[in-house]
């Protein structure tokens, strides 16, 4: 079992996304490790409070500005990110830290994620495989399937900080309802670039992911992601990114993550209501479905580039050991987790 500094933070600012009519979002700043960088943080602001116990509702209620704001994010245009404050992550030095940590917000009333916060470094990384997920079904979760979407599946359970970068793996405060386009093709390069650093360099990266809600919606918008490396002070990972949490082709309704082929205008109907998740007060389902599960199957993971192999295909051999996990269960639930299956031997 992997042993993870646990750390006293005594000053949390919290990066909650509060979303008013107007598109606004109140990115808070890092959790510091005392009062001055707390206070540090707060001078991104308009004006500074000057007091550790920051909160969104008292930033609305001094005027304060915010350094991210939805409106200023372009439509979403078939490309997974867009670089936000000239790719600089809103850090301070005095959040720079070689200590190992790790934070998540708590569910709010709606039952949706807060920002995860990590100094991700060898201490946080897997030393075991990874295990199931199925059993979190985050704000807006449906199961539904689109011809045009690789694997099937439009939604993943998306861990806002990898799996690979701090071993979090069935954490409801860590999985939101995400596209298999934000998954793959948008967050997991970025995963993969910090994972690598940390790797190679056994230096820390200050890492953080926050899912932008609008409104009361049950499914983000997308989530802002930042990271910098420390004892480099970002030269070798730097950058600020808002991820789209969009499918190519598909419409949804990110009020209540329903969803339709965009050239039909038609509802797809092939989610399973049993798995549709609204807000936990009004949630009754116990989880059980009379839906027939797959046959268990025996495969062999890729955990860097989300691919699954039948045992015995010949990309098997070409993998390195560390990226290498052997997984038994139902195949939809590794699609829904976010792998694919290989082209080679077409699990």
């Amino acid at each position: 079992m992997r042993k993870i500094l646990q750390v006293m933070i005594p000053t949390i600012l919290a990066c909650c996304v509060v979303l008013s009519g107007c598109g606004e979002a109140s990115v808070g700043q890092s959790a510091s490790q005392s009062s001055q960088a707390a206070s540090d943080s707060l001078q991104m602001s308009a004006t500074s409070g000057g007091d550790s116990a920051w909160s969104p509702e008292r930033a609305k209620q001094e005027g304060q500005l915010t350094p991210f704001s939805l409106d200023s994010i372009p439509e979403f245009a078939d490309k997974p990110y867009i670089a936000v404050n000239d790719n600089n992550p809103y850090f301070t030095d005095g959040d720079l830290t070689t200590t190992a940590f790790e934070t998540y917000s708590a569910l709010d009333s709606l039952g949706r994620c807060g920002f995860a916060y990590a100094n991700v470094c060898t201490e946080t990384m897997p030393t075991e495989d990874r295990g199931e997920i199925g059993q979190i079904k985050p704000t807006g979760w449906h199961t539904v399937k689109y011809d045009n979407v690789d694997g099937k599946y439009l939604y993943n359970r998306c861990h806002l900080i990898g799996y690979q970068l701090t071993a979090e793996n069935a954490n409801e405060k860590n999985l939101i309802t995400g596209t298999r386009y934000l998954n793959v093709e948008g967050m997991l390069p970025f995963e993969n670039m910090v994972a690598d650093y940390v790797k190679e360099t056994s230096n820390h990266v200050l890492y953080r992911v926050t899912p932008i809600f609008k409104d009361d919606n049950l499914v983000a918008s997308g989530v802002l992601m930042e990271a910098e490396s420390v004892e480099d002070k970002g030269a070798g990972v730097s950058f600020n990114v808002f991820v789209y949490n969009n499918q190519p082709g598909v419409t949804i309704d990110y009020a209540t993550g329903e969803s339709w082929l965009t050239e039909s205008g038609t509802a797809n109907t092939e989610s399973n209501p049993a798995d549709t998740v609204q807000a936990p007060a009004a949630e009754t389902n116990t989880g059980a479905t009379t839906t027939t599960q797959p046959t268990e199957q025996t495969y062999i993971l890729n955990t860097s580039t989300h691919k699954f192999h039948y045992p015995s295909c010949s990309s098997v051999k070409q993998m390195k050991d560390s990226n290498k996990q052997t997984y038994t269960g139902n195949r939809d639930d590794l699609i829904a987790q976010g792998y694919s299956p290989c082209g080679r031997c077409k699990p």
